[in-house]
């Protein structure tokens, strides 16, 4: 336990998500490291779930935004101000995707990103109806949660929206329900919250084809599978036949603030503009301060030198964690898990593994497995430390 105050302070004042929250007090963070009071550590495992893609503090990423501090801060991010930070990460992103992804339209948030792209969806099909997959995750606002593929986390919240559909990911059998009604089919390239399940080929062909066939658009949701995590910019780009119609990417994408963005053609995304002028508005989504961050952030995270570390760093963690209770290693690049097919078994390893200072998690839908997410920039010796602790940690349980 944390100093008690302190942490009888935090659960009277801050908002709780859980009835037993983790509570550990982090008084700094630097590269992949969190530290706490009395001298605690802690690896971060988890890149604060996918969003510290270049570790804490990167000193690109602060010194872009020391810069922007001395300009400005917030002015108003929609309407006619043009602003350099905006208009620079915007075309740096669109650089290094596909040329139909030729405009960005920013936002807060990843699940801010989900609606916007539900919104535009319907507005340029005409159609109101979505397909997305079982144990997906989207978002918790709304509409997101219309779409998220597990009753357990919409039961309290409904009625949601109508007219929501699920398919069972990796299964092209479910994708009957596609149709001329859909507006939109959400999906991710690697299923992150169901434990790291990622996209098989011949899925994701028959999911193209059924698209085509119907005129349904492609959402792609890569706000925790992007910037770089698996290994190149976006996920969808380890299939070099499939561009989707609407990329989302959050998370990663800012360097350690809050910035997410819907990425389209620009002949979709001028659908905001008019009937009714102001589609789809924000008051903070493309901040400058975000935005210089953002820059700074994916100009690290897109040099090949670093995105070419990746696979080797996939590898040596599947080398090193080698155990009788691990039932499978899942998932893509840098973002894993490790499958015990045991929850509370699960729960226990993770809670030893922070004991001895490694941060991790479990998933949403898969409670049973240990998330791995580390900053893309962790060494390999740093990976093998890591890896030596979760062992450890495991090892407190083999006799039980």
């Amino acid at each position: 336990m944390e100093n008690s105050s302190q942490y009888d302070l935090f659960l009277k004042y801050v908002g709780q998500t859980s009835p037993e929250p983790l509570g550990i007090e982090v008084k700094y963070a630097d590269g992949i490291y969190l530290y706490g009071t009395e001298n605690k550590k802690w690896i971060d495992f988890i890149s604060g779930h996918a969003v510290s893609n270049i570790g804490h503090r990167h000193p690109q990423v602060l010194q872009a935004i020391k810069l922007q501090l001395e300009k400005f801060l917030h002015i108003t991010v929609y309407g006619e101000t043009i602003q350099g930070p905006q208009i620079d990460l915007a075309q740096f992103l669109c650089s290094h995707l596909p040329l139909s992804l030729n405009q960005v339209f920013f936002v807060n948030s990843g699940t801010e990103a989900t609606e916007g792209a539900m919104k535009l969806a319907r507005r340029v099909s005409g159609r109101a109806s979505f397909v997305s997959a079982k144990k997906s995750y989207h978002g918790s606002t709304m509409g997101a949660l219309s779409i998220m593929g597990g009753e357990y986390f919409k039961q309290a919240y409904r009625p949601l929206l109508p007219n929501t559909y699920t398919i069972d990911f990796n299964e092209p059998e479910s994708l009957e329900c596609i149709n001329d009604k859909i507006a939109a089919v959400v999906i991710e390239m690697v299923q992150a919250e169901s434990g790291s399940t990622c996209i098989h080929e011949n899925f994701l062909k028959a999911l193209i084809a059924r698209c085509k066939k119907h005129n349904v658009l492609i959402i792609c949701d890569e706000i925790q599978t992007g910037a770089g995590r698996t290994g190149l910019p976006y996920a969808f780009m380890h299939f070099p036949f499939f561009t989707p119609d609407i990329l989302l990417t959050a998370k990663g994408f800012g360097g350690g603030l809050p910035i997410g963005a819907i990425v389209a053609n620009r002949d979709l995304l001028k659908a905001f503009t008019h009937q009714p002028v102001l589609g789809n508005i924000n008051t903070y989504g493309g901040n400058a301060l975000c935005c210089a961050a953002a820059l700074a952030n994916l100009k690290v995270i897109f040099d090949p030198k670093l995105l070419a570390t990746i696979a080797r760093k996939e590898q040596l963690i599947r080398e090193q964690l080698q155990h009788p209770m691990i039932k499978e290693i899942r998932g893509k690049g840098l973002l894993l898990s490790l499958e015990f097919g045991d929850a509370i078994l699960n729960k226990r390893i993770i809670r030893k593994c922070i004991e001895n200072g490694l941060l991790t998690d479990w998933y949403l839908f898969s409670e049973s497995a240990l998330r791995i997410a580390p900053p893309l920039i962790i060494s390999e010796s740093e990976i093998i430390e890591a890896c030596q602790i979760i062992l450890k940690s495991i090892n407190a349980f083999v006799h039980e």
